[in-house]
């Protein structure tokens, strides 16, 4: 049974009693007061996602320039971007050279699921590496990672992590394969990522992100060239 805006907007709302009674004139005084409350509460709720999400820099899909390179498929991103993140489970690695937009279209994507109320994790393999490295709670840090809803692993390849620290990455996607969704981009095509992990490492990471998941080639010119 599909419920009216106020059944909707009482439930988002957590309250307890009952609106079934309301008269008409009273959800007509009362719907408006409680939907610049519920809209309150929503942008509350993203800001807190989209401070704790990582991302510097919001960068939309809509802004994204898709005439500059053709070659990207764009139907197949923006398939993926509409995603119901508490529902489904897919995991994306977007690889090609540095310039071509692979961490903006990541990051968009990323934007879009807080937009819908997704906890959501952006971070560089860089700073991943030197967040595990210093931190005085690696254990807590590594299940945050492994279970919030969406991590985008970003830059994967720029940097050489030791065999802990490559184990560490291994963990979390591992933990993440059939329970939560995974983002990765990378300068290196699958069969080069043996220049960062020991091959064994390697096979798994890519094992696990293949399960529900789609690898696309970011074909074209770098957006750095147009400044």
């Amino acid at each position: 049974m599909t419920m009216t805006p106020i059944q909707q907007i009482w439930e988002q709302l957590k309250f307890v009693s009952d609106c079934s009674s309301l008269t008409d004139d009273q959800i007509k005084t009362i719907l408006p007061i409680l939907k610049e409350e519920a809209l309150a509460k929503e942008i509350k709720r993203m800001r807190y996602l989209l401070q704790r999400s990582g991302i510097k820099r919001i960068k939309r899909l809509e802004d994204f320039d898709w005439k500059f390179n053709p070659r990207l498929l764009r139907s197949e991103i923006m398939g993926f971007s509409e995603s119901s993140w508490n529902t489904e489970i897919k995991n994306l690695v977007l690889i090609g050279p540095s310039g071509v937009g692979k961490s903006h279209l990541a990051s968009a994507i990323c934007y879009k699921a807080i937009q819908k109320g997704i906890p959501t994790a952006f971070i560089s393999c860089f700073d991943l590496v030197n967040k595990l490295k210093t931190s005085t709670n690696k254990h807590t840090m590594l299940l945050y990672y492994s279970t919030v809803k969406l991590l985008c692993l970003d830059e994967l390849g720029y940097v050489f992590p030791t065999q802990e620290q490559a184990n560490d990455i291994f963990q979390i996607i591992s933990k993440r394969s059939e329970l939560v969704s995974t983002i990765v981009t990378t300068n290196l095509i699958p069969s080069h990522w043996g220049k960062i992990f020991e091959a064994s490492t390697a096979t798994a990471i890519l094992d696990r992100l293949n399960l529900n998941g789609s690898f696309i080639t970011c074909e074209g010119r770098s957006y750095r060239s147009k400044k």
